[in-house]
């Protein structure tokens, strides 16, 4: 059973993410930053609330373009702070700001963000959260165990018997590619 797959179908806010987002592989840059922006920013809150704040936060955040953010300053802090239509948690803002800039440098060093994340696959969950703790921040178990799942490279976004799955599939996602890789059910969004 998986609750994320029982409960999201038909729903407005979760409906198109379990459908369409959820799971599926992503090498996009600034689709990958966003993931892992909306990922720090429901820590500890509901993922219903970040997927309402969703527009607001690519509104705030430049649509999450890298070079962009890395960029920003305390002005562009204090603002984040003062927008009443975004999560305003001062070491999330702080942490995407840093993230941005740690993008970049991977960036220069691998090629990509996306070819930084093949060239450490396989992995397993612990060792993911050692590397992204080492190079992140605001990057605890949930939050890497949640976006490394929401792009395809550890199992348990769907399970095999929602039709997304076999969607997902198709794409050849990158825990797939594991011999013994099995889906498991997700923690509660």
């Amino acid at each position: 059973m998986n609750w994320y797959c029982d409960h999201a179908p038909g729903h407005p806010i979760h409906g198109p993410y379990h459908d369409h987002e959820y799971g599926f592989p992503v090498s996009d840059e600034t689709a990958l930053f966003e993931r892992l922006g909306l990922e720090i920013f429901q820590a500890g809150l509901s993922w219903l609330m970040v997927l309402n704040k969703r527009e607001a936060l690519n509104r705030a955040f430049a649509g999450f373009q890298v070079d962009e953010i890395a960029r920003y300053g305390d002005d562009d802090v204090a603002r984040l702070l003062a927008d009443a239509t975004i999560i305003r948690n001062k070491a999330k803002i702080r942490a995407i700001i840093a993230n941005a800039g740690r993008f970049r440098e991977i960036r220069a060093e691998a090629g990509s963000f996306a070819e930084w994340l093949a060239a450490h696959h396989p992995r397993r969950e612990e060792d993911w959260v050692k590397l992204f703790r080492a190079n992140f921040r605001f990057a605890g178990p949930e939050v890497v165990r949640e976006f490394l799942m929401s792009i395809g490279y550890l199992p348990g976004a769907h399970s095999r018997d929602c039709p997304v799955f076999s969607r997902i599939a198709l794409h050849r996602p990158p825990w797939a590619e594991v011999p013994g890789a099995e889906a498991v059910a997700p923690q509660q969004r």
